[in-house]
Formats: C-alpha cells, structure tokens, sequence
C-alpha cells in the first residue's frame, strides 16, 4: 500500500470515537453477553472472509472495505464488554480485576501488531487471517461456554420499542455526523484554501475525532439546559431510553465539576505522551526505543494497573486517586529532570544521522524513568477506569461509559499540535515541567468531584 493509504487507514478508528451514538442500543436491547458473543462472531466471520480474499488481486482494496465495516462491529463489542463488566462484578471486584483486563489488552494488542503481523510478513497474509480467525473461533468457544448470564433483557430482540434509538440515529445523529466529517474535508480542501482563501485556524486543525468530541460535550451541555423539558418529554414517552441515557448522564449533582474532572484530568498525561517518543529519538535512542517500552514499559504498565486495581478494591476509590494521580503527574517532573541532565546528548544528537551512544549511567536513567512513567500510568488508567465505572447509572451502563471515554479525549485535541509548538520554544526540559502544569486543574478538582463508592444509582427516570 501507499503511505497515502496507510494514512488513510486510520479511519478505521473512527468507529471507537462514535460509538456513544449507539451505546444506548446495546444497553437497551438483548443483553451485554448477546452483544459481545453476536460481535465476536461477527469478527471470527470478517477474518475468515479475508483469509479467502488474501490472494486475490484486488485483496488490498476489498479487505479494507472488509476491515472498515468490520471495524464498527469492534467498536460494539468494545461497547458491550465494558457494560458485561460492569454487569457481571460489583464495584470492589471491578477494581480488582482491573489489572488483569489491561494485562488482556496489552497481550492482545501485541498479538495482532506483533505475531499475527509477523505470521503475515513470513508466512503470507491468508495464513495470518487465518491464523487470527482461528484464535477468533476459540476465545468464542470458550466465552460461550464460560461467560456467565448475570443480566435480563430490558428488552427482548424483536420486542416493540427495543430499536426506537435507530430512529434517532437515522434521523438525527447520523445526518449530524455527516456534516460533520464533511465540515472537516471542507476546512481541510487545498483547492478550496487556494481559491477561496478559507482559512479557519481553530477547526482547519482539528482533527475528524476532534470535532466529534466537542459535537459530543457540545451536545451534552444542550441537553442540561434544555434538562427540564426533556424530562416532561421523555416521562410522555417511556419508551426513549435513547434520549434518558444522554439526560441520565447529564442530570446529576455537581455534573459540571464532574465534566471539568473528565476533559482535565488527561491534560498533562497528553502533553507528555506526545513528545517522549520524539525526545527519545532525539536522545539517538531511536533503535532502542523498542525494547525500552516492550521490555521494560510493557510489565510496568501492567504492573501498575494491577497494583492500581488491588488497591482500589482494598483502600476505596476516594483514598487512592488523589495519590495515584499524582504520582502519575510526578513523571512529567521526572522527565524534566531527566531533559536537563541530559541536555548535553541532546544538544549533540538530536538531527545527527550518527547518534553518539549514551553511558551506562545516561541510559540508566532513561530507563528507570520509562519504567517509573509506565508504572504510574498504570496507576492513573486504574483510578480513571474505575471512576468512569462509578459513575455510570445502573440502566445504562454501557452508554454511560462509552461517553465518558469520549469525554476524556477531549483534552488531547491540541496536545500534539501545541506540544509541538511549545517544545520548539523552550525546549524539553521546560516543555514536561510546563506540563506538569497543565495536570494541576485535573487534581485540584479532585476535591471537588464526587465519589460513588456504595454502589450504582438507578437511574431517576
């Protein structure tokens, strides 16, 4: 493929960033075991077709159309699995096992970009889907066999008012969301900035997920002041779980500290994510960088959520997440202590095609920080996760957290481009100390924010 459509592949996520839109859906029809079991094999399908379309000519452009719709039917699954987690274990058992579904997460992640990927570059493409379609067929096996049925269908499949959201979607969300993406391909058109001059600083570089996620907090801030009538209209018609799951979520105390929570909280974790990879390679740790962060950053990270997850479970919420938050933002401090001792290596291998190597003790403090960043972000994904989960309403549990992920993205919109920015100004030392900065509104609403640690409200309306 071309790095044009390489880079166009990145529309396969676009599904992960909608989903809200058909949260309430799966919260309102079957159960979350239907759900996941249904889009599993769904999946276990959609490989086994591009086993058999692997050595066709035109396999390239038929798989990716394959692999777009499919992506969708992930975005679902990925939906439903979080609301049966959340179904299927009460809110101690949720933290507790929270390190091991991110242990999962990581080992899957590197079994499709690492051995399925490397089966398909030695051993050719069809025996690689096929290889994943198999993997897919027994983890379907297994969770038909061992998942168990911890929920009722509100409503049965075929039941009237069991698809009134798909009104919605039809007539409303998703004309909104073409508009949306053609908005973007307007702002972003070279013929129509070079013969009309339409220049838009703040949208021209937001990205089509960046404009989602502001429709989305937009949206929601409507419906809280619109709150009061939509709750008449929706008592008139019971029947709309698809509006009660927004107005569910908006409609509760201090929902303004919580949004602030939510959007904030990333905001420094975003900064530095987008520049320690760039101020690696700078360093000359360009070819080291891989084993660095699969060696050592991988169990890190693992280690900390499931540190994160047993403290949780054992201590409560409201004690852990001020001190895991912190330590979190703490590694933005250590990486600017760690720029400006190595300033020096900086200085000299940053654009030099033959990087001079770092001493043992340079590289081991490169190391003992990566290792201290991914275990506190461990610690930081387990309060969040678990916050998301508390503050989910009992009948909609999957819609609610599919929103609050939303949410949490919003932060990042800028962070690259204005990372970018500022690192070129001041550099990488003043640049992690300025974002550690920008953590402090996170924490100090920290405060503020309420906890839920009794157990899920059910919904008032």
């Amino acid at each position: 493929m071309s790095l044009q459509g390489l880079g166009a592949a990145s529309i396969f996520g676009l599904p992960w960033v909608l989903k809200f839109l058909w949260g309430p859906l799966v919260d309102n029809i079957a159960t979350k075991r239907l759900w996941l079991l249904t889009t599993e094999g769904l999946i276990t399908l959609a490989f086994l077709i591009a086993a058999i379309l692997a050595p066709l000519t035109q396999a390239v452009n038929m798989i990716a159309a394959l692999f777009f719709a499919a992506s969708f039917v992930a975005a679902t699954h990925d939906i439903a699995i979080d609301g049966f987690y959340m179904e299927a274990l009460d809110l101690d058992a949720q933290a507790r096992y929270l390190g091991y579904r991110v242990m999962a997460y990581r080992i899957a992640m590197m079994t499709g970009s690492g051995v399925i990927a490397t089966i398909g570059a030695l051993y050719g493409w069809q025996a690689a889907f096929m290889g994943a379609d198999i993997l897919m067929f027994f983890l379907l096996i297994v969770n038909l066999t061992i998942l168990p049925h911890c929920e009722a269908a509100r409503r049965p499949e075929g039941s009237p008012g069991a698809y009134h959201g798909l009104k919605a979607l039809s007539r409303w969300i998703l004309p909104a969301a073409g508009v949306i993406l053609l908005l973007r391909m307007l702002l972003t058109n070279a013929f129509i900035e070079r013969r009309i001059h339409l220049t838009i600083p703040f949208f021209s570089h937001l990205s089509i997920p960046g404009l989602i996620n502001i429709a989305l907090f937009s949206a929601l801030i409507f419906v809280w002041f619109g709150r009061k009538r939509l709750r008449q209209l929706i008592i008139a018609n019971p029947d709309n779980f698809y509006a009660r799951s927004f107005l569910t979520f908006v409609d509760r105390p201090r929902i303004g500290v919580i949004l602030a929570f939510i959007i904030s909280i990333r905001a420094g974790e975003y900064m530095l994510s987008t520049m320690y990879i760039p101020f690696m390679v700078d360093l000359g740790l360009k070819l080291q960088y891989g084993w660095i962060s699969a060696g050592i950053g991988l169990p890190a990270s693992i280690l900390g959520a499931m540190c994160g997850g047993w403290a949780i479970g054992r201590y409560g919420l409201r004690k852990m997440i001020w001190p895991f938050l912190l330590l979190q933002n703490i590694t933005n401090l250590v990486y600017m202590a760690l720029a400006f001792y190595l300033s020096g290596m900086l200085a000299l291998n940053t654009a030099n095609p033959a990087p001079l190597p770092l001493s043992l003790i340079q590289m081991t403090a490169v190391v003992v920080t990566h290792a201290f960043d991914q275990f506190a972000g461990g610690l930081g994904t387990a309060v969040l996760m678990t916050y998301l989960m508390r503050i989910c309403r009992t009948d909609f549990k999957a819609s609610h957290y599919a929103i609050g992920t939303g949410l949490m993205g919003l932060s990042g919109l800028y962070a690259g481009t204005v990372s970018g920015f500022i690192t070129a100004w001041v550099g990488y030392g003043a640049f992690f100390g300025i974002s550690f900065l920008a953590s402090v509104p996170g924490m100090v609403l920290v405060c503020f924010v309420p906890m839920e640690e009794k157990g899920h409200k059910k919904s008032p309306l």
